[in-house]
């Protein structure tokens, strides 16, 4: 009888920001990622909201009232996609969207008026800008980061090296 257990997954992080075009793009890389490694990928959202966008921080509070709802990264998902309108329409959108995938909006709202979530959002923009995030998408797998605000050509692939790297270690 072996007592052994999986290991852990290899955790990359992926600071965005839900109003940037750039991470919308992203997200194609995150799919393929996921699609190529399964459970033995962990994805994480980190929130870095860039101060050029003024709807980007109550985007990140309301990706978190959608992740305790239990539909963070389709929420995610759907903003990133709408980020254009997002910039015009605000946080309307952001109530709009949780309605949309079935989630209580009524509590989005009241999410974003009371600022639940705001703690969350700046530990994470904190932490990021504590090990050189300055921009998104950036990712960061094993102690390595890497840049995808300038350009995201490579990245994946590059994403993948260190992943196989890593997992070999593991086993």
């Amino acid at each position: 009888m072996s007592d052994s257990t999986p290991a852990a997954p290899v955790v990359l992080d992926v600071w965005c920001e839900l109003q940037c075009p750039d991470c919308h793009q992203a997200l194609t890389d995150v799919h393929a990622l996921r699609a190529k490694y399964g459970d033995r990928l962990e994805v994480r959202l980190r929130h870095f909201p860039l101060e050029k966008h003024k709807h980007a921080y109550a985007a990140a509070q309301a990706a978190e009232e959608a992740a305790d709802q239990g539909r963070g990264w389709p929420y995610i998902e759907a903003v990133l996609a709408r980020a254009a309108d997002l910039a015009r329409t605000g946080e309307p959108l952001l109530v709009e969207v949780a309605r949309e995938l079935g989630l209580d909006a009524e509590e989005m709202d009241t999410a974003l008026i009371d600022g639940r979530h705001m703690l969350i959002v700046d530990a994470d923009q904190a932490e990021g800008k504590a090990i050189g995030v300055t921009g998104t998408p950036t990712y960061v797998i094993g102690d390595e980061r890497l840049d995808g605000g300038k350009s995201q050509d490579g990245l994946r692939e590059r994403i993948e090296e260190i992943a196989d790297r890593l997992l070999a270690e593991r086993s």
